[in-house]
């Protein structure tokens, strides 16, 4: 007998209808969705770098806006997904990513300065932000609420794998088109993507948060600040990969910085389809705190790596380290709230890891100009290292 069928529930219901797994269709919105920020990862670095002549502080603070702007509205996509479901946040969202890839396309416009090009990069930054915030948060939510609270980390452990997937496949596809047809073509499926995540969630069922007591969502940060803070350690190397793997690779001699991003998104699908259930069965601390280990063991290796292999094995270990941190660390989040604050706790939770992303950019941009790109993985195994600390501290006080 198949699994029974989502139906759009309202406040008055007793109880929704649970799926036994994450419905598909939030999943294949939320991996179309997510090329979108894939796709122009090694692209828009080498593309102020080399074609433009900016500098790697400026490189990392162009790629660390699109997580200011995440990290502002996250709040905002909370009380969307709280309010009126996952679904509609999900749709706005596509729309908004969208955009930002129609401003990556107006950048590359022969003719423009490239101060001009930095301003419209920028501006497509922001966009982009904006949508991911709300993009991100309502299908992460709309999943979990599709499965129920007992099965939430196996929800985040397949959202995370539609993400990390995307980002896996999305960087080589999009550094393929960029050095074969230019920036323009890699955007122009920057713009493609989210308007098919946008089709597959219209035609998705939806739902409505359970009801009960909305808090502020300076007080939803509140209750799930450690394990935020924990997830925000944990973006500093994922943030180091994504900003500066292309030109670490590009200044070694070494021609696979594409396959950087699908070495860490083949260990973080590995350990979340072998792994993603122990989140629900046991500790989600102690598993975040040997998978923050595990991350600094895959930063160490890129830090010190003589050769190409050995740097795309420690992207790869990055990955299996990184994989199961969220969700292990989020089901302990999702246990601070009530069910009717999820979306915001989702929302606050996030925003934690697009701190990391918005801070780590440029202080890797500036740790790369001081000391060589290679020690901007030392930096990430610091973080890993501190993360694990303080995670091990929250079980002691817990357990």
């Amino acid at each position: 007998m198949s699994a029974p069928t989502l139906k759009s529930v309202s406040r008055s219901d007793a109880a929704p209808v649970h799926l036994a797994r994450p419905a598909p269709s939030v999943i294949a919105a939320l991996f179309c969705g997510y090329l979108a920020v894939g796709l122009p990862l090694p692209v828009i670095p080498l593309f102020l770098h080399d074609r433009l002549g900016f500098s790697n502080l400026i490189v990392g603070l162009a790629i660390g806006v699109q997580f200011l702007a995440t990290v502002l509205t996250r709040g905002y996509a909370g009380r969307v997904t709280d309010h009126h479901g996952g679904r509609r946040a999900a749709l706005q969202g596509a729309v908004v990513c969208a955009l930002g890839g129609a401003l990556y396309l107006a950048a590359a416009m022969p003719g423009l300065s490239p101060a001009l090009s930095l301003a419209i990069i920028v501006v497509g930054r922001l966009a982009a932000g904006f949508g991911e915030s709300q993009f991100v948060t309502g299908c992460v939510s709309w999943s979990i609420a599709a499965v129920g609270s007992q099965r939430a980390g196996m929800s985040m452990s397949w959202t995370g794998i539609a993400m990390f997937a995307a980002l896996a496949i999305g960087a080589p596809i999009g550094m393929a088109l960029y050095q074969a047809y230019g920036l323009q073509a890699a955007m122009v499926a920057c713009i493609a993507a989210p308007l098919v995540a946008a089709a597959i969630a219209f035609a998705a069922a939806s739902y409505v948060s359970p009801a009960g007591e909305r808090l502020p969502f300076y007080r939803v940060i509140g209750q799930i600040w450690t394990e935020g803070v924990g997830l925000m350690l944990q973006g500093v190397g994922l943030s180091g990969l994504a900003a500066f793997a292309s030109l670490y690779f590009a200044a070694r001699g070494w021609a696979h910085a594409g396959l950087v991003m699908t070495a860490f998104g083949v260990g973080f699908i590995l350990v979340r389809l072998a792994l993603g259930h122990l989140p629900d069965k046991i500790s989600g601390y102690r598993v975040a705190f040997w998978s923050l280990v595990v991350e600094a063991g895959g930063q160490a290796m890129l830090w010190e790596a003589p050769n190409e292999i050995v740097a795309l094995a420690g992207a790869l270990v990055t990955g299996l380290g990184c994989g199961l941190i969220f969700p292990a660390l989020g089901v302990e989040a999702l246990k601070r709230v009530l069910p009717a604050n999820r979306g915001s706790a989702m929302g606050a939770f996030v925003a934690f890891l697009d701190i990391a992303y918005g801070v780590a950019g440029p202080a890797a941009g500036l740790v790369a100009g001081w000391f060589g790109y290679a020690a901007v993985y030392l930096l990430g195994a610091a973080c890993a290292l501190l993360g694990a600390a303080i995670v091990l501290s929250r079980r002691r006080i817990t357990t």
